[in-house]
């Protein structure tokens, strides 16, 4: 590809001296399972967005284990969006607890409060919004919504490393947050990793139990459903070298967005994301209609311009949670799949490829 839709190793080459210092820190160490190194960035992620943090093994046993710390058991049913690729489903499948979908809203892209409200049953327990693509859902319509009904409000921020609502970070709104650090995320390890950040201290300590096979204390699995799903040593010392740059990371990925907005915005039959402050553009998704979106892609595949679809189908289109629930109960997400184009937004993207993006997105729509 002449411009790739990312590029891991651009971020590795440019720490590779302090990615090596760690790695050889803890090789050294002899210690790599729930040690200094975890104890350290768990500190450092909680104090960044204004939470405790748990580190866990990826970004879907976050949510699993939110939810479980939440008292979410069979039969519960959560309230979660359906255009995001059915990790949540994934979470709640394992608990035996049931997905509801509502729908997102035509703007944001997130999960509409309205749609949400009108999916409350005796059985709802919970809330969970995934700030999809980076972009922080209507938390105060959310959060209004939860205290109205008595409901649990957990986010998923797996995407959304740097967003923040209203001035303050994602994940400090509900009960608590999911996060994941897969490598290709604003925050990404040289592996898989997660966490649970939570304010509620009591709720911390039960994540931490059940993060271990719910032992309390040590051989003693006093907590059932507890798993073995840990941060490992070595990559928590990479992502603490990794966490100071990320305010850096988020505002080259915002000026990235910025050139695409000047670049892009008068061109007809493009719809670009919301423009809101907020957003840390883990995605610079686009909409082209229906008919085209298809043929737009591999026109800029054929010109050397890495590009891919994020999600290219609903929860509710996937055998595996077709039991959930019906597309056409989400009409506003199900268009949105098939609309739905990101294009190449990575911190070390350079301003000449970001021209070129721009220039063969406007060739191929035009």
């Amino acid at each position: 590809m002449d411009v790739p839709f990312g590029d891991l190793a651009r971020q590795t080459a440019a720490l590779q001296p302090a990615l090596d210092e760690a790695a050889l820190r803890v090789v050294r160490s002899g210690w790599y399972i729930l040690g200094d190194e975890c104890r350290r960035f768990e500190a450092a992620w909680g104090d960044a967005v204004g939470s405790q943090a748990v580190g866990v093994a990826n970004g879907t046993d976050a949510l699993h284990l939110a939810l479980r710390a939440a008292g979410i058991t069979a039969g519960d049913e959560v309230i979660t969006a359906p255009n995001a690729a059915g990790y949540t489903a994934i979470a709640l499948q394992l608990i035996g607890a049931r997905a509801v979908y509502a729908d997102v809203d035509a703007v944001r892209w997130t999960l509409d409060p309205q749609s949400v409200a009108r999916c409350i049953t005796p059985r709802t327990k919970a809330i969970v919004p995934v700030h999809l693509y980076g972009c922080p859902a209507d938390l105060d319509g959310l959060v209004a919504v939860a205290q109205a009904h008595n409901l649990i409000l957990i986010e998923d921020c797996a995407q959304a490393h740097g967003a923040t609502w209203r001035g303050r970070s994602v994940g400090s709104f509900g009960v608590a947050a999911g996060w994941s650090f897969f490598p290709t995320k604003n925050l990404g390890a040289l592996g898989d990793g997660g966490a649970v950040t939570s304010t509620d201290a009591q709720f911390v300590e039960r994540v931490r139990h059940l993060r271990q096979y719910g032992w309390q204390p040590k051989y003693n699995a006093t907590i059932p459903y507890g798993l073995n799903s840990r941060l490992d040593e070595l990559q928590a010392a990479f992502l603490s070298v990794k966490l100071p740059h990320l305010p850096s990371w988020i505002a080259r990925r915002q000026a990235i967005a910025a050139q695409y907005r000047a670049s892009l915005a008068d061109l007809p039959g493009l719809t670009l994301p919301v423009d809101d402050a907020g957003h840390c553009y883990h995605l610079f998704v686009v909409r082209i209609g229906a008919e085209r979106r298809d043929a737009v892609r591999l026109a800029l595949t054929a010109r050397g311009i890495g590009v891919d679809v994020h999600y290219p189908l609903l929860d509710a289109e996937q055998p595996a949670f077709a039991h959930f629930g019906s597309p056409e109960q989400t009409p506003v997400a199900r268009q949105l799949a098939r609309e739905v184009l990101s294009l190449p937004c990575f911190a070390e993207l350079r301003d000449d490829e970001i021209a070129r993006v721009a220039a063969a997105v406007r060739d191929a729509v035009s």
